[in-house]
């Protein structure tokens, strides 16, 4: 997999309307091969604290955080030189465009947005690339794991997650855990 380090982005999290969808963007983030994931909108401590258990369990390395303004998320980001993409169905669509091929010649570190509520014109503009899964409604998590998949060619789903206390031994039939203390 690249060196480049890649984030992601939850714009407007409810905490109330939000809290099954938004774990599930961190679940999918983490397993998809980003670095971490940034949370705006509510604070809600109970979403952070859930990742962080999912990050002890499997293991890896995962950075889950809250900051309340995404606009400075977003500055900071270009301003140490990396890459904003906005995951929407009104973007370039990846599948008949360049644009995959665009991102990845940056060679920057990448900032994936996605998000909850309407999201504003504003980031239309601030972001370098808006990439569209399809051009049809979709749910942001799936536009983030078929982007990360195409991202990285399959090879996150093959990624090792170090100090994992759980690991699944993949089986034909039935299921098989493998439980350390480490």
């Amino acid at each position: 997999m690249s060196s480049r380090r890649i984030y992601v982005l939850r714009l407007g999290h409810r905490p109330q309307r939000d809290k099954r969808i938004s774990t599930h963007v961190g679940l999918v983030a983490r397993a998809f091969g980003a670095h971490g994931i940034i949370y705006s909108g509510g604070k809600d401590e109970n979403l952070l604290r859930s990742l962080r258990k999912v990050v002890d369990l499997w293991g890896g390395d995962f950075d889950i955080r809250y900051e309340s303004d995404w606009r400075e998320v977003i500055r900071e980001w270009k301003e140490r030189g990396g890459v904003v993409i906005h995951l929407t169905m009104y973007g370039e669509n990846i599948a008949s465009s360049d644009v995959l091929k665009r991102i990845k010649e940056t060679g920057a570190d990448l900032l994936i947005v996605v998000g909850a509520e309407k999201v504003p014109g504003r980031l239309f503009e601030l972001a370098d690339f808006n990439v569209a899964i399809g051009n049809q409604p979709h749910s942001e998590v799936a536009a983030l794991a078929l982007f990360l998949d195409r991202l990285y060619a399959g090879r996150e789903l093959l990624k090792e997650f170090k100090g994992a206390k759980l690991r699944i031994v993949p089986q034909s039939k039935g299921k098989k855990v493998i439980y350390s203390l480490k």
